[in-house]
């Protein structure tokens, strides 16, 4: 069995770097879930890193979500109904583990591979094209650096997860 599920690549860049960041982050997040059910860390230790990876696209959804507004991206609402299906999705996944009803197991990390995958390499790409075309983006390189200082401040709060 390979040592990552996910193996990054810069062919997943979309050339937003924020969100590029925030991508390698999710690969990297799953790929920790990867480890921790192959190395059998326990389903206590699964768990905690799915509500870590939960929460993180939580976030990274709204950081996407909100540059879509702000450079009038016209795929907004489908994009938008992407994420919330994924949220929906690992909720109803986290409901039935806190139930004893599923577990974690590598047929989720398989389905979330490719979803991930596949959202990049289309939705988020497409998005990244208009994003780079857009001339709506005024005070766009200041709003970027708290984003970033605001990113930097919650990698340092993950590590302490």
């Amino acid at each position: 069995m390979s040592a990552v599920l996910f193996e990054w690549s810069d062919t997943f860049n979309v050339g937003i770097q924020e969100i590029d960041e925030q991508h390698r982050t999710l690969v990297d997040l799953l790929n920790q879930l990867h480890a921790a059910i192959r190395d059998h860390k326990g389903s206590q230790a699964s768990r905690a890193i799915l509500d870590q990876l939960a929460e993180y696209t939580r976030t990274h959804f709204l950081l996407e979500e909100s540059l879509m507004r702000v450079s009038h991206y016209g795929g907004f609402e489908l994009h938008k109904q992407q994420h919330e299906d994924l949220i929906s999705q690992v909720k109803a996944l986290q409901d039935k583990l806190d139930t004893g009803q599923a577990a974690i197991s590598f047929e989720l990390l398989h389905f979330l591979q490719v979803w991930l995958t596949k959202h990049i390499n289309e939705s988020d790409k497409r998005f990244g094209q208009h994003f780079a075309k857009s001339t709506n983006l005024q005070g766009y390189a200041q709003w970027s650096d708290e984003v970033k200082t605001t990113m930097q401040k919650k990698k340092w709060w993950w590590k302490f997860w």
